[in-house]
């Protein structure tokens, strides 16, 4: 069998899927695999490290997309190398279906078979394949870095002969992965931080991490959805958070959100008029930007500053630590690979519940049902 090893082409992307030293055990297989010439460079892998390793590296992408039967990828691959893939093969990766169903069209008719790493059920057994939650993790880091980088002032508290500086004030929107992540680095930094979520149960969590968390009576609302993630709320549920958002906005240096839904436009959880309240230097990191931003005045990849607010949008955050990005994604990836490869040879097993949640297309036609749903739409 022949495993490809793509470089990734989405602007800004610097991840690679597999590292060097992930292959020693897919080769013990009798797995050739198949390097694209740089694939590993940004992420410190280098196409020397890849040799050493026992894989070929070649400077044309087109054969690798013609000749693997196996593809694993960070990002969905544009249209053009779908149209190069081997008949059949399967491709595994970050495939946005919910998002983009159509941009899986042609690599669905190629036929092939594909599962996406954000479709992976979040069961027990599937932990170790959970990509979303190690890229959140990474995401959840960088964010309080990020703002730590901005802010004109210190994270920790200081006595000094000159006099005290006192702590900087973190609200972190959102406890899941990257919310307590947030939480996490900024205490490590020093800082005060509070928290809010729509989950109570979070309140646990947040708390062991030495933060406060903010309550609010939703009303006995459901506010827990599937796979630990928040439920689709009401407006009038939703308004009731903005309302404790607006507030304790006022006093903090820095704000992180991270709410998101699975396949449904981020919650706008802060109004313009709580950015306008802010004090002027703070900074808000809204890493729900792929999604559309928790902020009313979000623009997706545009970092603005607003009223002396510095408003940062990114859009993939994990790709600015490349190393470790790569490292967790890989071994995500490697997880997920014990799945489908069996002695050296592929066997994909759909009644399998991680293999049949993942699946996003199978034998020339969409197998996930919401999937399919859109792509009738």
């Amino acid at each position: 069998m022949i495993l490809g090893i793509v470089k990734e082409t989405a602007p800004g992307e610097t991840r690679v899927a597999l590292l060097p030293e992930n292959l020693k055990g897919l080769i013990a297989q009798g797995i050739e695999i198949l390097v694209e010439s740089g694939a590993g460079v940004c992420a410190g892998a280098s196409d020397d490290a890849y040799l050493a390793a026992g894989a070929e590296v070649i400077a044309d992408r087109a054969t690798i997309l013609a000749r693997a039967q196996l593809l694993p990828v960070v990002n969905v691959l544009d249209t053009d190398s779908q149209s190069q893939l081997r008949p059949r093969s399967v491709v595994i990766g970050f495939m946005r279906p919910l998002e983009e169903p159509q941009a899986l069209a042609t690599a669905i008719a190629r036929p092939a078979t594909l599962f996406s790493m954000e479709l992976i059920p979040r069961i027990s057994r599937a932990q170790s394949m959970d990509a979303l939650s190690s890229m959140a993790t990474v995401a959840g880091y960088k964010a309080v870095i990020s703002a730590a980088d901005r802010l004109p002032r210190l994270f920790p508290m200081l006595m000094t002969a000159a006099g005290t500086i006192p702590p900087a004030r973190v609200f972190v929107i959102g406890a899941g992965v990257a919310g307590l992540q947030a939480i996490a680095t900024a205490r490590r930094l020093g800082a005060v931080v509070e928290a809010y979520d729509v989950r109570a149960a979070a309140g646990e969590q947040v708390r062991s991490l030495g933060a406060k968390f903010l309550d609010v009576d939703l009303g006995g609302i459901n506010t827990e959805g599937g796979g630990g993630y928040a439920a689709e709320l009401t407006e009038e549920a939703l308004d009731r958070g903005r309302d404790l958002i607006t507030k304790t906005a006022a006093h903090a240096d820095v704000i992180v959100t991270t709410a998101q839904v699975p396949g449904r436009p981020a919650p706008k959880l802060i109004r313009g008029a709580a950015v306008e309240g802010m004090r002027s230097g703070s900074v808000l990191v809204d890493l729900a930007a792929p999604a559309g931003g928790n902020c009313e005045l979000t623009q997706p990849g545009v970092t603005q500053t607003l009223n002396g607010v510095t408003l940062l949008a990114p859009l993939n955050l994990p790709a600015e630590v490349p190393v470790h990005s790569s490292y967790l994604y890989a071994r995500n990836i490697l997880n997920f690979l014990a799945l489908i490869v069996k002695k050296g040879e592929l066997s994909v097993d759909l009644t399998d519940e991680v293999l049949a949640g993942a699946c996003v297309a199978h034998d020339g036609k969409p197998v996930n049902p919401r999937v399919q749903k859109l792509l009738e739409g």
